[in-house]
Order: C-alpha cells, then structure tokens, then sequence
C-alpha cells in the first residue's frame, strides 16, 4: 500500500487518469504506478472501471481521479520542473509537447490538458536574487521566449548578449 504525502496534487481526468498516469511515469526518471482503484457495485460509472491511479513522479506522489468533464484544467495552476541543463529542458519539453501545445515563457500544455513549466534550475534565484536590474533582463528575455534557452537567460542575468 503506498503511503501518501502531507500533501498530494490530485488532478481531474476525463475517463483517462490511468492512460495520463502512464505517459506521465514514461517521462519522468524514479516515477512508477503506485496503485490503481477500481469502482465497485453501485458507484458511479461502470463496475471495474479506473477511479484512481496512484503514481509517482520522480519521488513525488500524486493521484488522478476519472470523474469526467467537469472541471477541465487551466493555467491557473501548472507543474514546474526544474532543469540543470538546456538538453533536459529540451527532453521535458519534446514529451510534454507531443500532442498538446507551446504556451509562452517555459510553460506549455500536454494532451491531457495539465499546464507545466519547464524552466532552468537557477531561474527563480536570477528573478529574486537582489539584483533588479539582472532580475529585470532575466524577465525580458523570458518573455520573448516559448521554450526556454538556458544559456540565454544566464547571460542576461550576468548582462551578457
């Protein structure tokens, strides 16, 4: 039996959380199935059918609930990912992007419709170090981007380029 987190984002699919729960666990390093529970006589929808999908990614425990169409997600809220390098930037968002879409500024949607950010690792030490006027370049150079260069942003937070 897994045990869970104080807290664990639970995310809403539309008849396919066990489907989204195995893209997620091929994509991301240490990320298994941790558990999968199925609707009983008299619940909603169809005996046998997925209601959770417990899974990990990359240590972190979540949970997908197959509820419907309810409550489609927003960019109101999204997963951040933190990258040591511009190839596992570019590994995230190759995956992420199969099938859903480029935002802007290092966030883009999959085609499950979850909102991620894939950003570098230093990126919220460039925007809230004390330096405004490197934090400032660091924001320019965000916004003029989709996906994100690594390289670009350190150097304008070091004002090179």
């Amino acid at each position: 039996m897994a045990t869970m987190d104080k807290i664990t984002p639970f995310l809403w699919f539309d008849g396919k959380a066990e489907e989204a729960a195995n893209f997620y666990v091929s994509i991301f390093p240490n990320s298994k199935i941790s558990g999968i529970a199925r609707n009983g006589k008299n619940m909603p929808g169809p005996e046998g059918a997925v209601l959770t999908v417990s899974f990990v990614l990359n240590g972190q425990n979540y949970v997908a609930l197959n509820v419907g169409p309810g409550f489609p997600f927003t960019q109101a809220i999204s997963l951040f990912i933190s990258c040591t390098r511009q190839e596992e930037i570019d590994y995230y968002w190759q995956r992420l992007t199969a099938g859903g879409k480029e935002v802007q500024c290092g966030w883009l949607v999959d085609k499950y419709g979850l909102s991620w950010q894939v950003v570098p690792d230093k990126i919220m030490q460039w925007l809230t170090g004390g330096d405004q006027a490197a934090s400032d370049r660091v924001m320019q150079a965000v916004m003029k981007m989709v996906k994100l260069d690594y390289a670009k942003l350190q150097g304008a937070y070091h004002g090179q380029g």
